[in-house]
């Protein structure tokens, strides 16, 4: 099974100004994209999973906290499991892969930051494969 992970880009400099690109970036799954923009850096959004959904996260602008946990059970997940974290931020080309599977869930450490989402869902398939834990589910930092 795939395990969430970055895909890493570059960026090139000149007169003109600044090109981001992620050439390894192989969009064929995705489906539709979405952006979201906290209201605060105090919001939390968390846990929200999926057991078949891809999704792919981007900073546009700011910086994210993300955690994401490797479900064992979905109606009934152990509250045990390993949290793994992710920093995304405006500064690096980074895309974090999630494959389904995971919860995730996402803090802004900046005000005013975007984060985008692409997913290899439409929205009626998403909402059939949606499922929610409580924010004090699993032990993140966050």
């Amino acid at each position: 099974m795939e395990k969430a992970h970055v895909i890493a880009g570059s960026d090139h400099v000149d007169q003109r100004g600044k090109l981001k690109f992620f050439n390894n970036f192989e969009m064929e799954e995705v489906l539709r994209f979405y952006e979201i923009v906290p209201s605060s850096t105090n919001i939390i959004r968390a846990w929200q999973a999926h057991k078949e959904e891809k999704k792919w996260f981007y900073c546009l602008s700011g910086s994210f906290l993300l955690n994401l946990v490797k479900v064992d059970d979905f109606e009934n997940p152990s509250d045990v499991l390993e949290v793994e974290s992710y920093t995304l931020n405006e500064a690096e080309a980074l895309v974090l892969v999630v494959p389904g599977g995971y919860a995730n869930g996402f803090k802004a450490q900046v005000e005013g930051s975007k984060l985008m989402v692409f997913s290899s869902f439409s929205v009626s398939e998403s909402q059939k494969d949606d499922y929610r834990y409580p924010l004090a589910q699993w032990a993140a930092q966050w």
